[in-house]
């Protein structure tokens, strides 16, 4: 009875402080078609953005080059989405890198440090066994909107 009336009275709590109902704005891309995600999903003044793989505008193809050639194209994709949602890439505090091939770090960082001429976001990168659609990179964010 005791561990009822406790989870009772911290309900009440979390409610008489806002907290316990969070609103949450969904984006999703139209040209995504019935892929079973959303671009991004908005909690307050944070944006988690889906991963994304350097695919061109529109489609569902990965753009030829590599490693490099894609993680411009994911910063452009991710700029667009950012740009429905009243942000920008300077919003991005935090990134998890994947990798399909390690000897292509040089590729992508290059390509990563153009996305972000000034102060860079926290970041982690890692090798992977295979991507979506034979992708050579794929690139989570973090935003929050300023």
């Amino acid at each position: 009875m005791r561990f009822i009336a406790i989870v009772f009275v911290g309900s009440l709590l979390l409610t008489a402080c806002g907290e316990a109902e969070t609103a949450r704005t969904f984006d999703r891309d139209p040209s995504l078609g019935d892929l079973p995600f959303s671009s991004a999903v908005v909690v307050g003044d944070t944006i988690y953005l889906s991963g994304e793989i350097g695919r061109a505008p529109g489609t569902t193809t990965v753009v030829d080059g590599g490693a490099g050639a894609q993680t411009h194209q994911i910063f452009a994709n991710y700029k667009a989405t950012l740009e429905r949602l009243g942000s920008g890439l300077d919003d991005i505090v935090k990134c998890t890198v994947f990798l399909e091939d390690m000897t292509e770090y040089a590729a992508m960082n290059e390509a990563y440090a153009a996305a972000f001429p000034g102060d860079k976001p926290a970041r982690s990168t890692m090798g992977v066994d295979g991507l979506a659609l034979g992708a050579a990179v794929e690139i989570e964010c973090l935003a929050v909107k300023s």
